[in-house]
């Protein structure tokens, strides 16, 4: 029997990031939800035909995040058509910050999922790895005189990534394919990074989704980035407001805001751009195809297709991502062009 992971009913609340992909797509710990559904039971769909009946599969809210402990439990809940629950082995991403909120969780359980029964790759003596026993290196990844300490949560470097010289990380902490962390770089857990990104000055509990860039000195806390962003040299975020108090995001430009906690950084969608030295509030948004440059502190809420202050061209977006596509060996795909020439529409 199939499973369809359904988010009909979930996907308008995880903005940005909804607006341009599944949100069995999201990535939170070292996988995306659709990756660690495939792994715990190699049967996945996510549409149905309309030949097919309800009998023929099991639709299950594609937010809930599987684990070795809890995929059977949702499984035979989803069967029978009752709901499934937050619990202590049962976590859901109803809101885009449960993202970063979630991360340190999604981490550990994802390091036990793909490392159990499988040998780390040696590296050499250069670097320093505290608590080894819970690190787990790609036999094809790269490292050279970095501080791995995994004392406080498991670290996990995938396969042809790199981490340069001086670099101190602290777990949780996963580094996807392809991915280079550069010189000096601090991170601290609970941190994700996606695969083919570029990642450097401070870090501490974020995820950073596929092919994006955070290369330069700067501040990125408590926040998640989308695919194809790139963070110019100097951009820091806020993630506490100076009076300590409720930080608060706008999901959509006639919402209300919605309360998120004490700790909450910058939300980013895909395809968006902040200039040097960009300074963001605490609980920020960025919609997708942005490019942020401006005097003092952007908004706490910026639209699809920014371009400053003013509606970003779609040609001239297009053209844009295209551009940033090649620097990567990579082209843009008629089906992206058309999922945004949808949500260029919209607005």
């Amino acid at each position: 029997m199939k499973i369809f992971l359904d988010d009909s009913e979930c996907r308008s609340l995880l903005v940005p990031f909804t607006r341009t992909r599944h949100t069995a797509d999201i990535r939170i710990g070292i996988l995306t939800i659709r990756e660690k559904w495939q792994i715990l039971t190699n049967e996945i769909a996510e549409i149905i035909t309309s030949t097919e009946s309800e009998n023929d599969f099991i639709s299950i809210s594609a937010n809930i995040i599987p684990t070795k402990e809890n995929f059977s439990q949702v499984i035979e809940l989803a069967k029978n058509k009752k709901p499934v629950n937050e619990t202590s082995e049962i976590r859901i991403i109803q809101y885009p910050w449960h993202i970063f909120q979630l991360n340190d969780w999604a981490l550990r359980k994802d390091f036990e999922l793909i490392t159990t029964n499988r040998t780390s790759a040696p590296v050499d003596d250069s670097n320093k790895l505290i608590n080894p026993k819970n690190i787990f290196i790609e036999e094809t990844a790269v490292l050279s005189h970095c501080i791995l300490n995994a004392e406080a949560g498991p670290i996990y470097i995938g396969k042809n990534a790199r981490v340069m010289e001086g670099c101190l990380i602290r777990g949780p902490f996963s580094l996807g394919e392809n991915s280079v962390v550069k010189m000096g770089t601090k991170i601290y857990g609970a941190t994700t990074i996606g695969s083919d990104c570029n990642i450097g000055g401070e870090i501490k509990n974020s995820v950073v989704f596929d092919f994006s860039n955070k290369a330069h000195d700067g501040y990125l806390g408590d926040s998640v980035i989308g695919s194809w962003c790139n963070l110019g040299a100097g951009t820091s975020n806020s993630n506490v407001k100076n009076t300590a108090g409720d930080v608060y995001y706008q999901l959509d430009e006639n919402s209300d805001p919605i309360f998120a906690g004490k700790k909450a950084g910058l939300l980013m969608g895909d395809y968006s751009r902040s200039a040097i030295n960009t300074s963001f509030n605490t609980g920020t948004l960025i919609g997708v195809c942005c490019n942020i440059f401006e005097n003092g502190f952007p908004k706490t809420y910026i639209p699809d297709f920014t371009w400053g202050q003013e509606k970003y061209d779609f040609q001239k977006a297009i053209s844009h991502i295209s551009n940033w596509k090649k620097m990567k060996n990579k082209t843009i795909t008629d089906f992206e062009i058309e999922t945004l020439k949808k949500l260029n529409l919209k607005k």
